[in-house]
């Protein structure tokens, strides 16, 4: 098994913001024992989705949970070049495309109970792969496995991947950037992925700007992370 050096998970160092993690955390942490297998996704490209998961599976690893990372943005991964490995890296493509074994593409990193899988290369059918009995087979035995499985799927508003995914996932949350997206957008990416089945447990609303928005500046700020989008702000 190689090693991976995930960079910059402790740059997160103001106090709200790791208050919002934590906060995070807990509301995953009590959604349900049943909720193990988690898929989070966006609407758009560049909401911050992929620092968010991580960031969220590092605090439940700091909580002693024992977690799994899967970078499941087999399209664009953006993962693989922030970070430090040692070795050959085989990702998630590798093993969905028969080429490897999954003990091939788990990798240790730095943090005690936290583990990653990255994308690998980018293949011709990301869609049919993620739809495969490989990757359910992969997800059941995670799930044995690991106290979370914590997944990083494309946005949805992009391509279907994240609902594909979801088909054998135990809950999903979508990130949404403040003041990027509008509510009617959000929600035609909420109707997808109700279509997939998976319970979804609520949004994480990301890149909220505390210097405009005093009403998120206090000590509750992540306390809204989970609300739905009926209660939004409707945008044009």
């Amino acid at each position: 098994m190689a090693d991976v050096i995930l960079k910059n998970l402790k740059e997160i160092n103001d106090y709200r913001s790791n208050e919002s993690y934590k906060t995070l955390r807990t509301n995953i942490e009590f959604s349900g024992s049943d909720k193990k297998v988690i898929v989070f996704t966006s609407c758009t490209p560049n909401e911050g989705k992929s620092t968010v998961t991580l960031q969220l599976a590092a605090s439940l690893a700091e909580a002693g949970k024992k977690v799994l990372f899967l970078d499941a943005d087999l399209r664009k991964s953006v993962l693989m070049g922030r970070h430090r490995v040692a070795g050959e890296v085989k990702g998630l493509s590798h093993f969905l495309s028969g080429q490897v074994e999954i003990k091939d593409i788990i990798l240790k990193t730095q943090e005690p109970n936290l583990y990653v899988a990255f994308a690998g290369v980018v293949p011709p059918n990301p869609s049919e792969l993620l739809g495969n009995r490989r990757f359910e087979a992969l997800l059941n035995g995670a799930r044995q496995a690991y106290d979370y499985v914590i997944i990083d799927a494309p946005p949805l508003g992009n391509v279907i991947d994240a609902a594909v995914i979801a088909k054998n996932c135990d809950a999903s949350v979508l990130v949404v950037a403040s003041r990027e997206i509008s509510y009617k957008y959000a929600r035609v990416v909420k109707e997808q992925l109700e279509l997939a089945g998976c319970p979804i447990l609520g949004v994480v609303l990301n890149k909220v700007d505390l210097k405009q928005n005093k009403y998120y500046g206090n000590k509750y700020y992540s306390k809204y992370y989970g609300k739905y989008y009926g209660e939004y702000k409707k945008e044009d």
